[in-house]
């Protein structure tokens, strides 16, 4: 139908018209932050309104991606500037300049008072069903005059003596301000309160202005108009109960669809699994874990069935299966399982930090943060080693790293002042005693005693004893050419296989500290089978190099030297190892680490004196299953030329065994018992400052002059700034009843402690035992966490953005912390903190 130029008029009147009445139709859904935050909203457009996966049926709906169903929403918006999180190609430049490679995005919290302008019917009522939010632990600013709020303010002190709660104030951490509750939700027009409007921050006279606001009567009729409400949301007896129905039942929808969400993400974050795949499209190839498992549970649950039938009838347009979302909930974990080890931390006061560093994929330096402390828990205490995050390092100098963790300390609100212990490696930039980072954080924090890595300093005596002789040298060059050589082909490998099927060969290394013990087990208990295993390479190859190579390393196994070496060698080693699992455990306390040192020592001393005949006896079994004669290589006789003035008698030649005994077997036992004891110097240190708590036997052992000779030591080491942990005269008078009240069993400074927290009038004895257990012997649980580092950012995931990195890292790594996390808390944060067009709310 053609209409004339009047109809024509009329109907462009008409649009103008309904334009006009639509215009501001938006703000009840938009909050405006100001021209300052125009970026930081068109962040949050960007990050938020598109949270959808199509998770359609299967085979139904295949072609309809994810861009598709938010191009659909965004129809129905009528909003042109909004974007989708799954435009993920055409947008990703854009997502990148707004969010900086990490995309942090602008949160809205809806109980946050200073937001509670022009709220809408529906989230009034659901303020008022959640009620006032209150975060304790904060820490709150001081304004100019050195005053700040305090929790006390929360209660109304009556002139009887008792306090009632005043459960109508609530305080903004935001803008340092409190509010009143109901006011700021039922005031009237022309209302002029300042609690009820912009906040009060007149901490001077907050005590009167509170007392004058809570008497006047409109806050006694706000306060009528919100209990009346808050009875008939119980009741369902609103006028919009129906609507108030069917709310509880799509938020109660929600809730179970979240539930099977953050499982999907806690399962995925523990095993160390990619979240993502090439595409975010649901039954396609390659749409990765976390499409695959929703896919999977949708097979046999019914929330999720119906959750992607509403997605494929466009019945929501927020499905929360997004990659941003993915993130928001991994930061969300990570986040409780950091905010447990922190009050974890603070509860035991005291703790040590333990550092490392390691490159990652990306070529960038990562250093590690482990905190130890003693936690005690129902009277029972353990020592915990806890992830905190990975650091991204720019300077590897003593000061940049220095700075970098005083920075990281700060952010993580620990105080520097608490540390008690350092554990790092052997490097010069930690250990230095004029520059490196021990060195540094001494000088801020004498408290802070710097312990370097047992394990690290164990490999480095083996080391040293490697390289104590031409023949040790030797050895374990023939070692790693047997491995080189078989190595270097698979047809060599099958052909090692196929004779010795038990013990691989392992190459050296000199980070891994168990490679060389696994090198030398591999061939002091099949020898026969490897020499067997050369000879057959030796006679199908054709290589001139291959066969010569292959010759000699027959000819070093069916050397007796060689044979008699290898015993030694794996003795040794084997003791080695045997300690350097022992020092790996979280919970070694520093005495157990000096008794197997000091262990350590008497074996090398003993077996100097008996070692050697022993390990002829096991070497000769071998050479007879080798079919080798059991005799040392004779060598020819060197005469020296003698001098005139010299005397003219022979000299003693020693013997073929006595020459191999004194300058292979002595020379690399003599260089373990010296590297020890010089490598472990610092570490014995600490027992002249602990070693009186290191047995109750010991301990109940002193007499009253030698406890008070401790007890100085121990006040003046743990002392700073005129600051000491433990009162001088308490601490000793203390002990003294101690010593009677110990039983005569020997006890570990563990049992100790419970028996201190137990009776609980042991203050300063408590102190003392918890700075010892809370001081580091390794950094194995650094090494640990560099295993898992590999695992989630490897090649094919190496943009990770350090953010994603440290929250799926601490989730996989505090896995028992993350299981102890409530899922229902952790929804109720989340569903608190996203700002929706279509906000749902989850009820405590």
């Amino acid at each position: 139908m053609v209409l004339c130029g009047n109809d024509k008029l009329k109907k462009r009147k008409r649009d103008e018209l309904f334009i006009q009445s639509q215009r501001g139709a938006m703000d009840k859904f938009i909050k405006k932050l100001g021209d300052n935050a125009t970026v930081s909203q068109q962040t949050e457009n960007v990050n938020d309104l598109n949270d959808g996966s199509n998770n359609n049926v299967p085979n139904a709906f295949e072609s309809l991606n994810v861009h598709e169903q938010e191009t659909f929403s965004l129809s129905i918006d009528n909003d042109p500037n909004r974007l989708s999180e799954h435009d993920n190609v055409s947008n990703a430049s854009l997502l990148e300049s707004l969010n900086g490679h990490e995309q942090q995005r602008f949160h809205f919290d809806t109980f946050d008072p200073r937001y509670w302008e022009n709220l809408d019917n529906k989230t009034r009522d659901e303020l008022v069903a959640c009620g006032p939010k209150r975060e304790l632990n904060l820490t709150f600013p001081l304004d100019k005059y050195y005053r700040h709020f305090s929790y006390r303010y929360y209660s109304r002190k009556l002139s009887n003596g008792e306090t009632c709660d005043r459960k109508w104030l609530v305080y903004s951490k935001h803008v340092n301000k409190v509010y009143c509750f109901c006011c700021k939700l039922f005031k009237s027009l022309g209302y002029l309160s300042v609690l009820a409007n912009d906040g009060l921050n007149d901490w001077k006279h907050l005590s009167e202005r509170l007392k004058k606001h809570e008497r006047s009567g409109k806050h006694m009729a706000n306060m009528k108009t919100w209990n009346e409400m808050l009875v008939r949301l119980e009741k369902s007896q609103t006028i919009d109960k129906e609507l108030q129905r069917e709310i509880i039942k799509e938020k109660e929808r929600w809730r179970l669809v979240l539930i099977r969400i953050i499982a999907v993400v806690k399962c995925l974050a523990k095993q160390n699994l990619a979240f993502r795949g090439s595409n975010e499209k649901l039954y396609q190839n390659s749409n990765g874990n976390f499409l695959g498992m929703i896919e999977s549970i949708a097979e046999f649950d019914v929330i999720m069935q119906d959750h992607i039938r509403r997605i494929h009838t466009r019945e929501i347009h927020h499905h929360y299966l997004g990659h941003n979302i993915q993130n928001e909930l991994i930061s969300l974990l990570a986040h409780k399982v950091q905010f447990s080890i922190k009050n974890v931390i603070r509860e035991a006061k005291y703790f040590s930090i333990i550092l490392d560093c390691t490159p990652d994929i990306s070529h960038q330096e990562q250093m590690t943060l482990i905190v130890r402390c003693v936690r005690i828990l129902d009277k029972k205490v353990k020592v915990e080693e806890y992830f905190l995050e990975f650091l991204i390092i720019d300077d590897t100098s003593g000061l940049g790293i220095f700075e970098r963790i005083i920075d990281a300390l700060k952010s993580l609100d620990l105080d520097v002042r608490n540390v008690r212990g350092q554990g790092y490696d052997n490097g010069s930039n930690m250990k230095g005693k004029h520059q490196g980072v021990q060195k540094r954080l001494f000088d801020i924090n004498s408290k802070a005693l710097y312990m370097p890595c047992a394990c690290h300093s164990l490999n480095l005596v083996v080391s040293d004893m490697a390289h104590s002789c031409v023949k040790a040298i030797s050895f374990f060059g023939a070692l790693q050419r047997i491995y080189v050589l078989f190595s270097s082909s698979t047809k060599r490998w099958k052909i090692l296989l196929d004779h010795v099927p038990y013990l691989t060969m392992k190459s050296f290394s000199n980070t891994r500290w168990e490679s060389r013990i696994k090198s030398v087990k591999a061939i002091r208990f099949q020898a026969p089978q490897v020499r067997l295993a050369l000879i057959d390479l030796y006679e199908s190859c054709d290589d001139a190099i291959t066969k010569s190579e292959t010759e000699s390393l027959v000819n070093s196994l069916e050397n007796y030297e060689f044979l008699l070496g290898m015993t030694i060698w794996y003795e040794i080693l084997f003791v080695m190892n045997t300690v350097s699992k022992s020092l790996q455990s979280k919970s070694i306390c520093i005495d157990s680490a000096i008794k197997q040192l000091e262990g350590i020592i008497l074996y090398f001393e003993k077996y100097r004196d008996e070692g050697f005949s022993s390990c002829l006896k096991v070497a000769q079994g071998l050479a007879h299953d080798m079919n080798v004669d059991p005799i040392f290589p004779s060598r020819r006789r060197v005469f020296r030329k003698k001098h005139f003035d010299e005397n003219d008698h022979d000299e003693e030649a020693l013997s073929v065994e006595d020459d191999f005994r004194v300058n292979y077997f002595l020379v690399v036992v003599d260089m373990a018992i010296s590297s020890v004891k010089n490598r472990f110097e610092q570490m014995m240190t600490f027992k002249s400052v602990f070693g009186f708590l290191f047995d109750s036997l010991k301990l109940k052992s002193l007499d009253e002059s030698e406890l008070k000779e401790h007890c100085i030591n121990f006040h003046k080491t743990f002392s700073h700034d005129n600051v000491s942990d433990v009162d001088f005269n308490d601490f000793f008078s203390e002990l003294k009843v101690l010593q009677m009240c110990l039983s005569q069993v020997s006890m570990t400074p563990s049992e100790v402690l419970e028996f201190v927290e137990n009776v609980g009038c042991y203050p300063n004895v408590s102190i003392a035992y918890r700075i010892l257990l809370t001081t580091p012997v390794t950094v194995a649980s650094a090494e640990r966490s560099f295993s898992k580092l590999k695992l989630l950012k490897n090649y094919m995931r190496s943009s990770m953005s350090q953010q994603r990195l440290n929250g799926l890292a601490i989730l996989c790594i505090e896995k028992s912390l993350l299981e102890s996390i409530d899922f229902e808390t952790v929804i109720h944060e989340f569903a608190s903190t996203r700002a929706r067009q279509n906000r749902f709310f989850i009820p405590k």
